[in-house]
């Protein structure tokens, strides 16, 4: 790893320049003369309509494609790690070792150390030798603190310590590709580039990872359709924007506001000067032919052929002008789930819960990660199936389920068009062409067929079926993944066009505020509803951040020892065992478990507060002018964090076994 403790001021400010730089595929010019500066410390997010050419600026950055024209230059021995959007290499690797490839050579080197380590030597024509060199090589590299920050960064990211040894091969795309984030963290290059690094982040860890880059000590250049994460992280904004790099400062949110000032003011002055161009060739055209004004009207023309044409500005963020169309009216009872009991085997998730949805509700479902919000959503959906209660559906109610891995409906030997015509909607081709646009299928991708098509595209493609032709009531499990910003508000203005009834899952805080008109909060298997918009659920549970309010508990963060009331789904009564505790012996394991979970309280009430106190000292520039004890305090974040979680699940564990035993002894609940 680089050596942090070196004083950052005798460096050079400059890590990256790129200058005069022009790339062109045949006819399509993505820039033209681009220029960009990255400084050490920066923070900047890559934003463009889809196609602009993020991902090909990437490419020409790290040397994989020349451009046509230009100098990119980095500073010497500077470094750069990159995490593509999709599709990371694997092998024979753990996702330990996959975290732990700082150099090339560097797992080798680790599996040689354990293996001496556990008594079995390598087998080598000079043992002791080798074993000097690898064992000097592993500790030049501090390979005992790499696996130890590695097994962190894993842990931040929503590894379980029993997973640290899995092979990679066993994984899914998404945690391979959570595996190489933490590859990239452990390693600390100079410069992080990231490529849509949130779509394979579930809430929790996308937490963890917006916090643990506010600490990065590195560069960082990031593409990403999630404003909230933007907003949090960055501190300037480079739009690709007319084949030209521009540059804001500030967040999002803030180059929003900049960018349509700049529009406003641009298209300002375009007018005037079209209206100068136009006087000065209303001249040249009335009095070209006359010998008397000849002279003049020859001026006139090289006046106009000398003006610096301002170009008028191009709306890149163009709404969908498409009616979608609507489904028949249900009755106002929609869906209904009553006494429900559900469990993964011995894992109890709900014991009990009551949930009635209304026609026209909108509502979003929040709470920590692992709490229930998707094994609910598959309840309503009837794709999983309760071990008691029941099920309803109201009249004339038809069900639509989509999650980001919805593809059974895909017919893989049709083209995408062909495929999205498929559907009972009296739409014409031109206007499904339209909407297959707004959501990154355009020009000659129509024509792919279905089974070449990425896991991602196929997904939007399904979504665009469920448009097409929408039942009315539509569950949607994190719909959008794999969309950019243009298509995100391609889809939200279809869902408020949309005379149906909503519940949906996602991170997206933006989408959320968008839609949601209800709330319902998921944890330890207690079901919250806050009857308002999500503006009024952040004011309810007194959240510090509109993202941090997805996870927080019902009563904004805050670990109860009991659910609301009116909002606890009532527990099932436990059959009485043939040859039970007595009472006493209940009433003594009901005090004893009482003070286990009041110890948990505690303990995490100071996990609570240290952690909130490392993420402040954390965002204290001063901090990181000393590099050793900014390094300590993000392995404490790092280590508070983890231990934040596990007690929180124990506590989770400890308190259920609690309402077990009350309920066993109605009459003994605690004082």
């Amino acid at each position: 790893m680089a050596d942090r403790g070196a004083d950052l001021h005798t460096l050079s400010p400059f890590m990256l320049t790129i200058t005069g730089v022009s790339k062109s595929y045949g006819d399509r010019v993505l820039f033209a003369d681009a220029a960009l500066q990255v400084n050490r410390g920066d923070r900047i997010g890559l934003v463009g309509p889809n196609g602009a050419g993020k991902s090909t600026l990437f490419g020409l950055i790290l040397g994989e494609e020349p451009a046509d024209e230009g100098r990119i230059n980095r500073e010497r021995d500077a470094t750069i790690g990159f995490l593509p959007q999709e599709s990371a290499p694997v092998g024979d690797e753990t996702a330990v070792e996959i975290a732990c490839a700082i150099t090339k050579d560097f797992v080798g080197l680790m599996r040689k150390v354990k293996a001496w380590d556990a008594g079995h030597p390598v087998e080598a024509s000079h043992p002791e030798e080798l074993h000097d060199d690898v064992h000097e090589r592993f500790h030049e590299l501090n390979g005992y603190m790499v696996e130890a920050k590695a097994k962190q960064i894993l842990a931040g990211l929503g590894f379980r310590p029993e997973h640290f040894d899995r092979p990679a091969k066993e994984l899914s795309g998404g945690w391979v590709m959570r595996a190489h984030l933490a590859r990239l963290l452990t390693q600390e290059p100079d410069l992080l580039m990231l490529d849509e690094p949130t779509n394979h982040l579930d809430l929790e860890s996308l937490l963890w990872f917006q916090q643990y880059l506010k600490g990065y000590p590195g560069a960082i250049l990031v593409i990403s359709h999630d404003r909230e994460f933007l907003n949090e992280l960055v501190t300037g904004i480079v739009e690709i924007r007319q084949k030209k790099l521009v540059r804001f400062t500030g967040n999002y949110d803030q180059f929003v506001f900049q960018r349509d000032a700049a529009d406003a003011q641009q298209l300002a002055q375009f007018k005037t000067q079209q209206k100068e161009i136009a006087h000065l060739q209303a001249f040249v055209d009335r009095f070209k032919a006359k010998a008397s004004k000849a002279s003049q009207a020859q001026s006139k023309m090289k006046q106009i052929e000398r003006i610096d044409r301002i170009e008028a500005p191009v709306g890149d963020d163009k709404k969908v002008g498409f009616r979608f169309p609507q489904p028949i009216r249900s009755g106002q009872r929609v869906i209904w789930l009553q006494d429900l009991h559900f469990a993964y085997g011995q894992t109890s998730v709900y014991r009990g819960i009551e949930l009635e949805v209304e026609r026209g509700e909108r509502i979003v479902l929040v709470g920590p990660n692992g709490a229930g919000k998707s094994t609910l959503l598959k309840l309503l959906a009837d794709k999983l199936q309760p071990q008691r209660g029941t099920r309803g559906l109201g009249h004339n109610v038809s069900v639509g389920y989509y999650s980001q891995y919805r593809v059974e409906m895909l017919k893989p030997e049709r083209t995408v068009l062909a495929e999205a015509l498929d559907t009972e909607a009296k739409v014409t081709e031109q206007a499904v062409r339209t909407l297959l646009g707004s959501f990154l299928f355009s020009g000659d991708s129509v024509f792919k067929k279905v089974d070449v098509l990425s896991g991602g595209e196929k997904s939007r493609l399904a979504l665009v079926k469920l448009l097409l032709s929408p039942p009315n009531l539509l569950l949607m499990d994190e719909p959008t993944t794999h969309l950019d910003m243009g298509s995100i508000d391609a889809l939200v203005d279809a869902l408020k066009q949309f005379e149906g009834t909503l519940v949906f899952i996602s991170h997206d805080v933006h989408f959320i505020k968008a839609l949601a008109n209800k709330v319902l909060h998921v944890a330890g298997g207690v079901i919250t509803p806050y009857l308002g918009d999500y503006q009024f659920y952040l004011h309810k549970t007194k959240a510090d951040s509109a993202r941090a309010a997805l996870t927080a508990g019902g009563a904004g963060g805050k670990v109860a020892a009991k659910a609301p009331a009116k909002a606890a789904a009532k527990p099932a009564a436990a059959p009485a065992p043939a040859a039970g505790p007595s009472r006493n012996e209940l009433q003594k394991q009901q005090k004893k478990l009482q003070q286990v979970v009041a110890g948990h309280e505690r303990e995490i009430e100071q996990l609570e507060a240290r952690k909130a106190a490392l993420a402040k000292e954390l965002e204290d520039p001063a901090l990181w002018r000393d590099a050793a004890r900014a390094d300590r305090a993000q392995r404490e974040f790092a280590t508070v964090t983890s231990a934040l979680r596990d007690r929180t699940a124990q506590w989770e564990r400890d308190a259920e076994q609690l309402q077990r035993l009350q309920d066993q002894a109605p009459g003994q609940a605690s004082k």
